[in-house]
């Protein structure tokens, strides 16, 4: 196939037009006065596992939608492998979408469920058994075919669910929350099973979730979302730990925020609780946030040992938590402000409940941002507090 290049609005780097490349320009969707998506662009390579991140209400489904087709922009264009699909109806995109509700018939079998689609299609009996045995084979349920699908668990529907998408060989598969339902356990496999099989098959996936979990685990890259709009676009090394705002940082994995006046020539934020230093960069603005992850923090009895560190704060510990190969342990530092530290399990120091502690940190460590008094409304997630 002729493929086309072009250059990523987002990015900037050149992108390839080729089968399974999706471009989204100056998308739009309002819902009378509310904006869900808002002017959004975006370009997906082929064979890319991107994920779309964030809370409720961030415009993840209703861009996966329009991608699928469910939904019409009200402003912009969707290319799929270079076309614009703006007048396609959805059964004649090349995609197909795999929800969370599996939405399986429940009269009909495992094969018979997966082969509803090409049968749809008046594709030749012959060939309809050999893309369902091939399907089946690709997610482990071949031996389930004769099975109905109300004799399935969880996640053996998923599976089928996923056999059934992926059938009749799209170029694209959305994916709405797929493990959303299932227990935590089995959703961490599938998560594994998922990016295997996306490998094997050098399929596009577009995948839509909340659970930051699942889109550091899995994705090539990771469109942090908020109000509508991109907050943050990159792969999860960078997303973790470069986040582009005190949101991202907030969104995926968790922060100890300290919210006060920038000092020390932009390089500091005094909280009422601890003077927080960060890292060269200057900060800018009178007020800001200063933002640490619980497992760079050190914990120890409090005592004058934590003299000439850059960070320090003091407090009791309220609560001692054992998370398997981590020890977390819950500091309050005086009025609201709390903070939670975690410690590798085999160096956690013995510390109970009420004692005097002091928490140390390396300004490197430090995240600065100026204070973002909005954010809380995009699913911002404030300061830890009692």
């Amino acid at each position: 196939m002729t493929t086309a290049t072009e250059t990523d609005t987002v990015t900037g780097s050149v992108t390839t037009e080729g089968r399974g490349s999706v471009h989204l320009e100056g998308i739009t969707k309002r819902y009378g006065d509310a904006v869900a998506v808002d002017d959004l662009s975006l370009s997906i390579q082929p064979g890319e596992f991107i994920s779309f991140l964030g809370p409720s209400g961030c415009g993840k489904t209703t861009t996966l939608r329009m991608i699928a087709g469910f939904e019409h922009p009200d402003a912009g264009d969707i290319r799929i492998s270079g076309a614009s699909v703006l007048n396609v109806p959805p059964y004649r995109r090349d995609v197909n979408t795999v929800f969370q509700a599996y939405a399986l018939f429940p009269h009909l079998s495992v094969a018979e469920n997966v082969a509803y689609g090409l049968q749809q299609r008046r594709t030749l009996k012959s060939e309809v058994r050999d893309r369902v045995s091939e399907a089946l084979d690709l997610v482990q349920m071949r031996s389930f075919g004769d099975r109905k699908a109300t004799q399935l668990s969880g996640g053996q529907q998923q599976r089928v669910a996923l056999a059934r998408a992926l059938v009749n060989r799209p170029a694209v598969l959305l994916l709405d929350e797929p493990l959303g339902a299932l227990d935590r356990q089995l959703r961490e496999e599938m998560q594994l099973e998922l990016k295997l099989l996306q490998a094997r098959l050098g399929i596009t996936f577009v995948f839509v979730t909340h659970d930051q979990g699942e889109a550091l685990s899995m994705s090539d890259r990771i469109a942090i979302m908020r109000a509508g709009r991109i907050e943050q676009l990159a792969d999860a090394d960078t997303v973790y730990a470069r986040p582009a705002s005190a949101y991202v940082a907030a969104f995926v994995g968790q922060q100890n925020f300290f919210r006060g006046d920038v000092v020390e020539s932009g390089a500091a934020v005094a909280s009422p609780h601890a003077l927080v230093r960060g890292r060269a960069t200057t900060l800018r603005g009178s007020r800001g946030e200063a933002a640490v992850r619980p497992e760079f923090i050190r914990i120890e009895r409090d005592a004058a040992a934590t003299a000439g560190e850059a960070n320090v704060a003091r407090g009791e510990l309220i609560g001692v938590s054992h998370l398997g190969d981590t020890m977390q342990y819950l500091v309050q530092l005086g009025g609201d402000q709390s903070l939670i530290v975690r410690r590798p399990t085999p160096d956690a120091p013995s510390l109970r409940v009420g004692d005097a502690v002091a928490c140390t940190w390396s300004a490197q460590n430090v995240l600065l941002f100026p204070l973002d008094d909005a954010a809380e409304e995009g699913g911002y997630i404030a300061p830890p507090t009692r």
